[in-house]
């Protein structure tokens, strides 16, 4: 792919290391630049790096009135010998591809995505904050262009990366579980939908349920299926929880739950773990009585913004509240966060391929 660079001046881009005296938060920041590259007459094309800003789009556009756009999550890392290594993205590219097939956007090679992705982190690359835990986020995304009011696939798209420099997802340190709101009144999707896409849709479909669960002081929504009988996924996250024995449970993947990259790699990563992990369909009334008697000893969500998010307690829209174990973060969960953040951060070796070197070519 040929790379078009249009960036800033010199004397408008950072020029040095970017040094944060104060937390950076999650989310809030932007480097200097994305990338664009769009779809017209059947094909991808004109690849640029160009200054970060405002997008020029049609009232028309078909994503602003029809939905029709997916997005990723992914963290690049600076480890040890000072370079930027991106965790795990091709399984983000895929996923990419994936949520697009769900509703109908044409596909991106793997390989475009990540020479994208690879292209901009290098020319923003001293947007990498020296923080500890500090990650710089990747935002890859696709929204459909076309100026057009009838309802079908667009015929136009644009596929944009960027950056935001990014702390530590938990402002206070990893040491406070948070509660969940088991609902029967809100569902995430249902068989046949968009649920195992990460389309923007579906998170607009979550914020009632999310400041419903703000209202009984649960952090998210644990959503069900449509029968109100399994267990299914976080607003933001996967669920999981570990028995007693130290096995972790991870409810089947289906076309109702976003297969989360996370998720995924602690399901390979069991024998770094010492402990068996594994997927099974998780019904609600055996979650609540298991947690009664002791078999649940911890729970909690995955997910790329926060990795790992520990559950203390579920509430019920009746108000009863079942409490995982004494309520707070369990060595299990703890040692989840610590061996896959190590592994991002290069301080323990992962399997092949997991982490990825940003090479240097501008």
């Amino acid at each position: 792919m040929q790379i078009n660079y249009n960036l800033k001046p010199a004397s408008e881009r950072r020029t040095e290391q970017f040094k944060p005296t104060t937390n950076v938060g999650f989310g809030n920041l932007r480097t200097d630049h994305m990338f664009l590259m769009d779809y017209r007459d059947g094909q991808w094309c004109d690849p640029r790096v160009v200054p970060y800003g405002p997008f020029e789009v049609a009232p028309g556009a078909i994503a602003l009135h029809y939905g029709q756009s997916v997005f990723e999550g992914a963290k690049a890392f600076q480890h040890e010998d000072g370079e930027i290594y991106t965790f795990r993205i091709d399984k983000n590219a895929e996923r990419l591809n994936r949520s697009a097939d769900i509703i109908c956007i044409p596909a991106i090679p793997e390989a475009l995505q990540i020479e994208a992705i690879n292209a901009l982190i290098d020319v923003d690359r001293l947007w990498f904050p020296m923080q500890e835990d500090a990650c710089l986020y990747i935002r890859p995304f696709v929204f459909a262009t076309e100026d057009r009011l009838s309802v079908s696939p667009s015929e136009q798209y644009t596929f944009c990366v960027m950056l935001s420099p990014s702390g530590p997802y938990y402002t206070d340190g990893f040491d406070k579980a948070i509660r969940l709101l088991i609902s029967e009144r809100f569902h995430r999707a249902v068989s046949g939908g968009t649920g195992a896409s990460k389309a923007a849709g579906n998170y607009a479909a979550s914020l009632k349920a999310g400041k419903a669960a703000a209202e009984y002081g649960a952090a998210q929504v644990l959503y069900l299926d449509a029968n109100n009988k399994q267990i299914e996924e976080v607003g933001a996250m996967n669920h999981f929880h570990v028995l007693k024995d130290g096995s972790i449970i991870i409810p089947k993947f289906t076309d109702t739950i976003l297969k989360s990259i996370t998720s995924q790699s602690i399901l390979d990563l069991g024998q770094i773990l010492g402990c068996e992990v594994r997927q099974e369909t998780v019904m609600l009334d055996k979650f609540i009585a298991d947690i009664e008697s002791g078999e649940i000893i911890e729970a909690g969500g995955f997910g790329t913004a926060a990795v790992v998010s520990p559950v203390g307690s579920y509430i019920f829209e009746d108000n009863r509240v079942v409490t995982v174990g004494d309520g707070n973060v369990g060595e299990h969960t703890k040692r989840i966060y610590k061996v896959l953040t190590e592994i991002q951060k290069g301080h323990i070796a992962g399997p092949d391929g997991w982490v990825k070197l940003v090479e240097r070519r501008v």
